[in-house]
């Protein structure tokens, strides 16, 4: 039978005319098998070609000939194994005569059908009837593995077939198909793989595109490409089946393709609004009152309720079994759903059954038994955004095909009802059809894909529905991103190997890079893993249980690592255990056997790959930081820093927070990686690891952004360096890095260069020049300082123009400049040297430089001076070097007058500084300074205290010492001392001289012990046996002369002999050290006086409370051998005078002491009285308790005893007369009091904080009279009638207190 058809198809010769090869060539179309046709025709136009060679046209029409008889035999035993064919009772079987027809003289038809029609089963068998399959294979896609394989077995049963024979399918992982199938179930995705291989897809003769109304990525892919191909191959038939959603949209874009609609086996479905507000929505409270209203129907059927996602579920199921409705069984359905729950679904039941769904169930799953739909209205919707970069699931408003399918689900079984809870109006507002895949993906792996197979550009590619340029330009730079394109958007040679790996681009960019780190047999793992649904199961009701046996896998670090765990465990188990067991165990452990299998079936899918690209794995584990990189290959937009305790900063400026169910959610790190990103109510890093920043930027170098700021000439490796920044995707992953700037910017670098060595003096090379320059140029900035000028130096731009003209271009290191230098200085030694001609841009008079003396001379010293100007800097202004061995030498007023070239603005600053009323007079105020200064000159004296002479002297007006404001002058315009010591090395620095003084008074005082010589400096002395005590000697210190001054020291039971560096104080204490003395040669009167003074006064001094017997006895005997022997107060500086004082005075010292022993007796009853009456004050004379025991204590203090003059002490019964009449007053005048002791405290406290040991004689005595004129005051405020010594007022005692401020002041 073959060969009569060969016959009656090829000439009995070889034709000679083209016509007949035409002829020819159309015969070959229905006659041989579709996969022979191409080939069989490109070798007859070679035949053709060649008919000039009859020989070799003779030996090929032979071959050629044998070839077609072959093919067509072939098809001829094909279409003799044809099956049976009959249709059941289904809606599609009364239209298959017509949906023949069409197939047969249509190249594509468009089937419309609801659910139920029989479409998906009885298609094949209609294109079987219409001569599909004879010549090729009919191929029906199914958008699901389980589809595929369920209707391929429902064919086959009902073509009497067993599966794999006539009828076959082929899914990711499994192929049961052989030559002599004539329908082959697939995936769409199988389908598209063969494209790869097969151009045309020349292996069928009809393709039937099922469920084209999902719209997926793969299908729309398909149509299109099928469009293009379709004109190739004219044998090809094309049926698109569809539900009843814009099946017109499919027919234009196959040129009008006739459309068929088949009608579902359905009953009415009565749709019920709600008009409730969505924003007052109350989901709980409205379905169950659906349900409610269900259950009053008293009708049988299931009920179908479609929710948003998950967590919805969980919610309203919480809900429905709180408000207990009896005979209810709730169960859930989603695509995470366990198989063993998905089962529950289809298992029969008592009562009514409420299936709580996502959208799984609108097309993907036919739920039996509906008889009620509760449609929320809602839906999560995949959407990835190109501006964002991450794949959201926002919940949408549904479209109204959606809304309208979903409302189909229940008119399989009864007549329905769809309760929408939403308004006619809302649905009427809504988008008709959902957005389909294409324009809501990532595009990078198809456009991976097309680029492999050489389709063409995707932006001339006929989708259906255009994807936006932006989600095209995306795709690309992903692609880019992962190396798998360049900038032209060509593939690379990278991209030619990631199309071979079954695996999302991103993944198999991880595979690449994995062989190279050695980590290969981990992301294998964790790439597989990420590729299919997650093997672990959370149901429902046993989420704790099922986190805590997970928990067992849980990587610290990385949840990619928990993969790894994972898989290990169970791999191990599987070896060990038989299948059944194995499965037992995985359920157990909340783990699904089913993914396991999945995962493990494409985990040797990628092996295989890998292998035969001759990528290896590694043997032994890898380290973290290898696994780690590797990931990171692929996921560099997936990176991301933490801002606070859980918030992450990641690529393109995204908030992050990573997903609660990752093992890193309690403890996050500082850097992690993404798996994936979702963006739900926040935006979520899904499968998250920690990593290291630092291994970002060799991973990234083709995509980070560098920016270079700061560039600086580093003196230590003689480089210009800048701080590096590197953004990937605007998120900063290195910062301040330094880095060579030279290369990057040779221009720049070189500026730099010459700015900061050469001008700045960075440089550290061997060069010569720069000392001389440096030299040159610290000499004329001193002068600039010490003239308080900028104009005299050349500023820096005449520097740097210097070395610009003389360095060539290209240097901008130490190492070259050196090599250049070297040669140029060989032919001119100075070429690198900066002149003075060049940098002083004027001179100097000698009149100017007299202003400020580099010198100054005073009391026979010599000060060195120094200046700065730096306005704000601590030593701006001049600065005098002071050795510490001086410090006490320096004149104390000396310095105020500075130099003269800042005295005249300083003087200026001062007189502006006055009050108003005062300043008005001495204006202008420049004329009157340089009058004054005409006739002074520095001196040590304050300045402001000549100021103040000189003015009234001009003008007439007083000014006082308060009136002078020195907080109002700058810094610079006080002298700054500078502390040395012998070495020259700064002690301290500071602007007042006072303060020094008495920071290193003690200092100074160990320096003149250690300079004291043997023959003066004494210790433990009891009598005066050296002849002279010198009033001031001078020792050398090194290069220097000072001054000190010996005196007598006090030790209490001797004397010493010290320096001192103050001639005041050592006067002090020589007056006291020969008081002791004294004392202690007139033991005899002493021990006489201690035996007779004060007896039998021990009960009285104790009730007055003026001390001890003992101390105030010390006291006296101390003041009658003063009285008697010191009084004109002057220390003695020889024996013979010392000697002659005390044989002139010993004979008065006991009469002195009875009379003050006698004087102090007589107040020590009047002082008891006084105590009792301060017992018994009232509250309200309190304070005045205080101060009377604050002035008796005072009074009777043993220090001023000791001190005392007997003229002074004859007052001492008066002053506690005094007192005792206060308390007698004190009841009837408290106010008066309290107003008179306000005014003492305020005479008084004016001279509390002074110290009278540091004062000359006469001074001690001015201080002493002051404090008895108060004691005088207060006689004459509270005991008026017992008279004052002299005339005392609060005028008088003020004027007093004028002077001796004045005084004091001076001092």
């Amino acid at each position: 039978m073959g060969t009569s058809k060969v016959d009656s198809i090829l000439p009995a010769k070889i034709p000679n005319q083209a016509k007949q090869f035409r002829q020819l060539t159309s015969k070959l179309l229905p006659a041989v098998a579709s996969r022979d046709l191409f080939r069989l025709t490109q070798q007859l136009k070679k035949i053709e070609r060649v008919a000039d060679k009859p020989k070799e046209q003779a030996s090929l029409w032979q071959k050629w000939s044998a070839a077609v008889d072959k093919s067509q035999h072939w098809v001829e035993t094909r279409a003799a194994s044809f099956p049976r064919i009959s249709f059941p009772d289904l809606p599609v079987s009364s239209r298959a005569d017509e949906i023949r027809d069409l197939i047969e003289n249509n190249q594509v038809v468009v089937v419309a059908g609801e659910t139920g029609s029989g479409k998906t089963t009885q298609l094949p068998k209609i294109c079987l009837q219409a001569g599909c399959g004879r010549r090729g294979l009919i191929g029906h896609t199914q958008p699901r593995r389980i589809a595929a394989r369920s209707v391929g077995s429902r064919l086959a049963d009902e073509l009497k077939t067993s599966l794999g024979d006539k009828v076959g399918y082929q899914v990711r992982f499994s192929d049961q198909s052989n030559r002599d199938t004539l329908i082959k179930l697939m995936t769409d995705g199988i389908l598209l793989a063969e494209i790869q291989r097969d151009r045309y897809l020349s292996a069928y003769d009809c393709i039937i595109i099922d469920e084209a109304h999902e719209r997926s990525l793969n299908i729309d892919f398909l149509l299109g490409y099928l469009k293009q191909i379709l004109p190739k191959r004219p044998d090809l038939k094309l049926i698109i089946t569809s539900a009843t959603i814009d099946v017109q949209k499919f027919s234009k874009h196959f040129n009008d393709a006739p459309v068929v609609e088949v009608s579902g086996r359905t009953f009415p479905v009565d749709i019920v609004y709600d008009n409730m507000d969505e924003s007052t929505l109350d989901l709980d409270r409205l379905i169950i009152d659906r349900l409610l209203d269900i259950e009053s129907l008293k009708k049988q059927g299931d009920v179908l309720v479609f929710l948003s996602g998950e967590r919805e579920i969980r919610e309203i199921s919480l809900a429905i079994r709180r408000a207990q409705i009896p005979h209810l069984e709730v169960v859930p359905l989603y695509a995470r759903l366990s198989l063993a729950e998905q089962r529950k679904i289809f298992s029969p039941h008592k009562g009514r059954r409420v299936v709580l769904s996502t959208n799984v169930a609108e097309t993907s799953l036919t739920v039996p038994g509906i008889g009620y739909v509760i449609d929320a209205g809602r839906a999560r919707l995949s959407r990835y955004s190109y501006r964002t970069k991450v794949q959201r699931l926002p919940i949408e408003a549904i479209s109204q095909a959606s809304a309208n399918q979903r409302a189909g689900r229940c008119g399989r079984v009864q007549k329905g009802i769809c309760y929408r809870l939403y308004s006619e109006q809302d649905f009427a507002a809504r988008a008709e059809y959902t957005d389909p895949e294409i324009i809501r993906t990532n595009l990078a792996a198809v456009i991976l894909q097309m680029l492999h197979a050489r389709i063409g550009d995707i932006r001339d590619f006929p989708f259906i529905d255009k994807p936006d340029s932006r989600m095209i330009n995306d795709g690309y730079k992903l692609l880019e991103e992962l190396q798998a394109v360049d900038k032209k958007g060509a593939l690379t040679r990278l991209g030619k190997i990631l199309v071979a790996i079954p695996l999302d681009p991103k993944f198999s960019r991880m595979l690449i890079e994995a062989s190279k780190l050695g980590s290969l047999s981990e992301l294998m793992i964790i790439t597989t893993g990420l590729s299919i649904q997650d093997p672990r199961e959370r149901p429902a009701d046993k989420q704790q249980a099922a986190d805590l046996c997970h928990k067992q896998w849980q990587h610290e670090d990385s949840d990619f690592l928990s993969l790894v765990n994972l898989w290990q465990h169970f791999e191990d188990k599987r070896q060990q255990l038989s299948g059944n067991q194995f499965t037992k165990y995985c359920r157990a452990n909340f783990v699904s056997p089913l993914r396991m299998k999945e995962w493990r079936d494409l985990h040797h899918q990628v092996h295989s790959a890998c292998r035969n690209m001759g990528l290896t794995s590694n043997k032994q584990p890898a380290d973290y930081r290898s696994v780690h990189a590797a990931l990171l290959s692929g996921l560099l937009g997936q990176v991301a820093n933490r801002q606070d305790k859980w918030e992450f900063l990641g690529t393109r400026n995204r908030k992050l927070f990573i997903f609660p169910g990752s093992g890193l959610s309690k403890k996050p790190p500082k850097w992690i990686v993404a798996g994936a990103l979702m963006e739900t109510t926040k935006q979520y890093a899904l499968n998250v690891a920690k990593i290291d920043s630092d291994w970002l930027p060799a991973l990234a170098a083709h995509l980070v952004k560098k920016t270079y700021s700061e560039p600086f000439y580093h003196a230590k490796n003689g480089l210009v360096m800048a701080k590096e920044r590197q953004t990937l995707f605007g998120l900063t992953i290195v910062e301040a890095r330094l880095t060579a700037y030279g290369k990057l910017a040779p221009d720049d670098a070189r500026n730099v260069f010459i700015q900061q060595a050469l001008v700045e003096h960075g440089y550290r090379g061997k060069g010569r020049f720069l000392k001389h320059n440096q030299d040159l140029l610290e000499e004329l900035q001193a002068l600039e300082d010490r003239f308080r000028r900028r104009d005299l130096v050349a500023e820096q731009k005449i520097i740097y123009n210097f070395y610009d003209e003389r360095v060539p271009q290209g240097i901008y290191n130490q190492v070259a400049f050196d090599q250049w230098r070297k040669q140029a200085e060989s032919k001119d030694p100075s070429v690198l040297k900066l002149s003075r001609e060049l940098l002083l841009l004027r001179g100097l008079s000698v009149d100017e430089q007299a202003q400020f003396p580099e010198q100054v001379s005073c009391g026979g010293l010599d000060f060195d001076l120094s200046y700065r100007f730096e306005p704000g800097h601590t030593q701006d202004g001049v600065s005098v070097a002071i050795p510490l061995p001086i410090l006490h030498q320096v004149p104390r007023f000396y310095f105020e007058w500075v130099v003269p070239g800042m005295l005249r603005d300083k003087c200026i600053a001062l007189v502006k500084g006055l009050p108003k009323q005062l300043r008005r007079h001495f204006v202008p105020v420049p004329d009157f300074v340089d009058k004054i200064l005409l006739s002074t000159k520095a001196q040590d004296r304050p300045l402001t205290e000549v100021l103040a002479e000189q003015l009234h002297r001009l003008s007439g007006v007083k000014i006082s010492d308060a009136d002078w404001r020195q907080d109002v002058l700058d810094n610079w315009y006080l002298m700054n001392f500078v502390l040395q010591d012998e070495e020259g090395k700064t002690v301290a620095v500071s602007r007042s001289l006072e303060q020094l003084q008495i920071d290193f008074k003690q200092q100074i005082s160990q320096g003149l012990k250690q300079s004291s010589n043997d023959e003066l400096s004494r210790k433990d002395i009891t009598e005066w046996d050296f002849d002279n005590l010198p009033e001031v000697i001078s020792l050398k210190r090194g290069a220097m002369t000072i001054k000190a001054w010996p005196c007598l020291k006090d030790t209490g039971n001797a004397v010493d002999i010290e320096l001192q560096d103050n001639p005041l104080v050592a006067e002090n204490l020589s007056i006291q050290g020969q008081l002791r003395l004294a004392l202690i040669k007139g033991r005899q009167q002493t021990n006489y006086l201690n035996k007779h003074l004060l007896r039998g006064t021990d009960l009285a001094l104790k009730a007055a409370a003026v001390g001890d017997r003992q101390t105030l006895l010390n006291a006296i005997i101390s003041a009658s051998f003063e009285q008697a022997m010191f009084a004109d107060g002057n220390a003695v500086r020889n024996q013979d005078d010392f000697e002659q004082r005390y044989s002139q005075g010993l004979g008065e010292v006991v009469g002195i002491a009875q009379n003050m022993a006698e004087t102090i007796e007589s107040c020590l009853p009047i002082l008891h009285q006084c105590r009792k009456q301060i017992r018994a004050m009232n509250l309200a004379a309190v304070y005045a308790k205080s101060d009377i025991e604050s002035q008796v204590n005072r009074l009777f203090m043993p220090k001023l005893i000791s001190r005392i003059s007997w003229s002074q002490i004859e007052q001492y019964p008066r002053y506690v007369r005094a007192i005792q009449v206060r308390l007698e007053k004190l009841p009837m005048q408290v106010a008066k009091d309290r107003q008179w002791l306000e005014e003492i405290h305020a005479f008084a406290q004016r001279v509390d904080h002074y110290n009278a040991d540091q004062f000359s004689r006469e001074l001690s005595k001015d201080l002493d009279q002051y404090q008895w004129a108060i004691e005088e005051y207060r006689v004459s405020l509270f005991a008026q009638q017992l008279g004052t010594k002299m005339p005392i007022s609060a005028k008088r005692l003020e004027k007093m207190w004028q002077q001796l401020n004045e005084k004091l002041r001076r001092f």
